[in-house]
């Protein structure tokens, strides 16, 4: 049996204030921290041990794995960062309060923005991103168009060759990988994954800090899959994950 968690980030500081954030670079609140301080340890308390983990190159997501892994004492593992992991990119949205855009908007469309998978957001112009292309962390975007603004469908793109060229490569070597990334990168994997449709993934949520495990057989077909919570908690922070986008 092949073992993967997918970890979404503790709460940050955009999802507290209810704000689309995508790429922008926002530090965990006190509450993500904490979440990911509980992540951590229900999966040693859980058995859970890892050989290697990835996450983005986006610091509430570095920050969730590094409070994990230290709960966990495994603050040693390789780690692999990459911008494939990072959050699906809001476009013109990123930094607006959600409540505020879907009262402007309607809360269909929000619904849209956020979850449909192949609608796009309004979209940066190039010269928006332009400082953003010349930092380090993404010298090998090989697309301009995923700093712009992207559709679920433009995310699990991006995800995927990460999993085909390397993570499952990891695991088929036996390897118990952990992924400590965000909602919509995460969901991306849910989606390859589990094969859901369209329809299915739009309904799909994964809340903050709780991580999502798979245990996988040789083909890297999903055997099961649970979330570490008890099932009135998991409940409880689905339905803030799915209420985000209406209107006040």
């Amino acid at each position: 049996m092949k073992t993967l968690v997918l970890l979404r980030h503790g709460e940050s500081q955009f999802n507290k204030e209810n704000r689309f954030t995508g790429w922008t670079d926002v530090p965990l609140s006190d509450k993500g921290i904490n979440e990911a301080t509980q992540a951590g340890k229900a999966m040693k308390d859980a058995g859970f041990v890892f050989d290697m983990a990835y996450t983005s190159v986006l610091k509430r997501a570095i920050k969730t794995l590094w409070i994990s892994l230290e709960e966990l004492d495994q603050m040693w593992l390789p780690v692999v960062n990459s911008w494939r992991l990072n959050e699906k990119h809001y476009g013109k949205l990123q930094g607006l309060n959600k409540a505020e855009t879907a009262a402007k908007y309607g809360e269909e469309q929000v619904l849209l923005w956020r979850r449909a998978y192949d609608v796009r957001p309004p979209m940066y112009d190039p010269e928006d991103v332009a400082e953003q292309r010349k930092e380090a962390r993404y010298h090998d975007v090989d697309q301009i168009h995923y700093m712009l603004g992207e559709s679920l469908q433009d995310t699990v793109e991006r995800v995927i060759p990460l999993w085909e060229q390397e993570i499952s490569l990891q695991l088929k070597a036996g390897k118990r990988i952990l992924v400590a990334a965000h909602g919509n990168s995460l969901r991306a994997f849910v989606k390859y994954l589990d094969h859901k449709t369209e329809a299915e993934i739009l309904k799909f949520n994964i809340p903050t800090g709780i991580p999502l495990v798979y245990e996988l057989d040789d083909d890297l077909k999903p055997i099961r899959s649970y979330f570490l919570a008890d099932e009135e908690t998991l409940k409880k922070e689905m339905e803030k994950v799915a209420n985000q986008g209406k209107a006040k």
